[in-house]
């Protein structure tokens, strides 16, 4: 824990931080406005796997495939999974440097609070999963099996709840330090 913990703070350079936030930002706005899109004008508006926060059985997964047709799934494939193969790791360096950064402004880095610098990486490993259970239900189309649908959907509800978790977690530390920075309770030279 401790090797990691110095992992983290060698690393808590708010330049390093908001450029990492920018690229992060970018990389979801292009799946958010372009390759998302794409997927959905095939689907004739049906959300993808990777925008159900809620989950999704096994009749959704089968008429969502059926309704992209062939061309729609290879755009799924092809274009939306690389962008967000790369989005993963960001989101989880990115965010779990962020939460971080205020936690040592706060002074609560080496204490219990270090976990929420995790939330984003079992975020991104989460997503990645579901990243692999859709690529093979992709390519083994229309031989989909109860186990990767059923495992694709959990990988989907973890990256969901954890995301959901890590952003409240977010939320309240900035409150927090907003709060005492109003204050003048932020004093840098204390560990």
């Amino acid at each position: 824990m401790r090797k990691i913990l110095a992992i983290i703070e060698q690393n808590l350079n708010g330049k390093k931080i908001a450029l990492l936030f920018l690229l992060t930002s970018l990389v979801y706005v292009l799946m958010l406005k372009v390759t998302i899109p794409m997927i959905i004008s095939f689907a004739k508006g049906m959300k993808t796997l990777d925008m159900m926060p809620l989950g999704y059985d096994s009749e959704y997964i089968k008429t969502l495939f059926d309704t992209l047709g062939e061309r729609g799934r290879s755009v799924y494939l092809y274009y939306q999974i690389p962008v967000d193969m790369i989005y993963p790791f960001l989101f989880g360096l990115t965010y779990c440097l962020l939460i971080a950064y205020f936690l040592k402004k706060l002074h609560k880095l080496k204490t219990p609070y270090i976990y929420l610098c995790f939330l984003p990486i079992i975020a991104g490993l989460a997503d990645y999963a579901e990243n692999l259970g859709i690529i093979i239900m992709l390519t083994t189309y229309p031989e989909l099996t109860q186990f990767s649908m059923h495992a694709t959907n959990a990988f989907s509800i973890v990256k969901s709840m954890t995301t959901t978790v890590y952003f409240a977690a977010l939320i309240i530390t900035l409150i927090v330090f907003g709060i005492k920075f109003l204050k003048g309770n932020l004093d840098d030279r204390r560990n």
